[in-house]
């Protein structure tokens, strides 16, 4: 999958630090290059079906109080 166009102005490109699995919510840290962290709180299917894990690349998209994760 790769996302040609999106309308979300705010993306930081990163590696997954830490995922902390709830039973049906869970949190996702993205290390920037930068060093800057964007936590994203999704439910743990998501977690799962977009296969999250510690290293994995990933694009954190943050529009107004949501952060969305979408894999490369």
């Amino acid at each position: 999958m790769s996302i040609s166009a999106i309308n979300v102005r705010n993306q930081f490109r990163g590696t997954i630090k830490e995922v902390i699995e709830g039973p049906v919510v869970s949190e996702v840290d993205v290390i920037t290059p930068s060093g800057l962290i964007v936590t994203s709180v999704i439910t743990t299917r998501s977690v799962k079906e977009l296969g999250l894990v510690v290293g994995k690349e990933v694009v954190a998209l943050v529009k107004s109080t949501e952060v969305s994760i979408a894999t490369l």
